[in-house]
């Protein structure tokens, strides 16, 4: 993109920042965006649990307690961590909601250990949709990370050292996170701006469809169908449990027209333990809405755990099929009891909640799975 058409287009970042622990590399995380690119707005955000005074903030903690909609303690900084925690996450929310809504923000970014990670990562859950920019520099990017990305779309950098201190190797981990923001709110801003673009994908029809690796070559020739005959817009959701909760959310944000629920495995995994749950609400939000979707019973044969070591010795013992995906992952093959519950899920998830049983077709492979 040439400078003049950069100037032209004025960014407005958002900085997540616990003040009273970083601000530091806070303040040099924000002189590199600002650095990055000509005509840029960046809004320090801190939701620190002790306040704190400085020019560049943008919004105090007094700022964001305006938004707490229950009564605010005389001193914040004197209530239990997890009250305090919670009632700062609920207040940058609502004001990142607002933001939002009015269109003013092209991308939010945060730095932090385990603590502030869980915190902005929570608000960036809660108030921001997907494909909207998220980016965190954590000292935890690099594990578990289920707990802070869920089922979103948020960008995890790992800090490689502490966040403590200015170093060479954490200014240059926190000038690539400037640089990716900058870029992800770049690319964003064109996209949210280009009506010839959101009209296009506007006319056409989005499906969900779940997959799994077994069911691959299902789906490929549903999606070339659709696509070559219809014109239909396909997204596929890897069955992993953080799969099916963005379907989900999708289809609660109206973002999905019809669902062909191929691949119901989370449901086998939420039902026995295994590790690729997507929660107890699956199936709930397509009945909920009325859209048409198809059900089928795809991998509900076997139930998701990791590496051989950490599958439960009660499956072992009981001389379970255990079957290696890959070193990461072990299957368990479903008993009659298991295929029963699930059976008894779907149906019930069905009766409660769906609106237009109509619109729904359940199809049981009859040659197996």
């Amino acid at each position: 993109m040439s400078p003049s058409r950069d100037t032209q287009m004025p960014l407005l970042i958002v900085i997540l920042g616990t003040c009273d622990t970083k601000i530091a590399e806070l303040l040099y995380l924000r002189s590199q965006i600002i650095d990055d690119t000509e005509n840029a707005s960046v809004l320090l955000v801190d939701v620190g649990r002790n306040p704190v005074s400085d020019p560049a903030i943008s919004i105090f903690q007094d700022d964001l307690l305006k938004y707490n909609a229950h009564s605010t303690p005389p001193e914040l900084s004197e209530t239990p961590r997890s009250r305090f925690t919670e009632t700062i996450t609920d207040c940058a929310t609502q004001y990142l909601q607002e933001l939002q809504s009015k269109g003013r923000i092209h991308g939010v970014i945060s730095l932090g250990g385990s603590s502030g990670t869980s915190l902005t990562s929570t608000v960036m859950r809660r108030a921001l949709p997907f494909l909207m920019p998220k980016l965190i520099v954590s000292t935890v990017a690099s594990g578990d990370t289920a707990p802070y990305v869920g089922e979103t779309d948020i960008t995890l950098m790992h800090s490689i050292v502490d966040i403590a201190g200015s170093n060479h190797i954490l200014n240059g981990v926190l000038d690539n996170a400037a640089g990716s923001i900058v870029g992800m709110a770049r690319a964003y801003q064109r996209r949210s701006t280009s009506p010839s673009t959101e009209e296009a994908g506007g006319k056409r029809k989005r499906i969900g469809v779940t997959m799994f690796g077994v069911t691959t070559p299902c789906v490929d020739s549903i999606r070339h169908h659709l696509t070559s005959t219809y014109g239909f817009e396909i997204y596929v959701f890897h069955a992993t449990g953080h799969g099916g909760q963005a379907m989900e959310r999708l289809i609660s944000s109206n973002s999905l027209d019809a669902v062909i629920d191929l691949t119901t495995s989370e449901i086998a995994d939420e039902i026995v333990g295994g590790v690729m749950s997507a929660g107890p609400h699956r199936l709930e939000a397509a009945a909920q809405a009325g859209i048409p979707q198809v059900i089928s019973l795809g991998a509900c044969d076997v139930v998701n755990f990791g590496p051989r070591q950490t599958l439960p010795a009660k499956f072992v013992e009981e001389g379970r099929k255990v079957y290696e995906h890959n070193a990461s992952v072990r299957l368990i093959r479903t008993n009659v009891g298991e295929c029963r519950r699930i059976g008894e899920f779907i149906a019930g998830k069905l009766r409660e909640f769906c609106k237009m049983p109509e619109l729904v077709e359940v199809v049981t492979p009859m040659g197996g799975l």
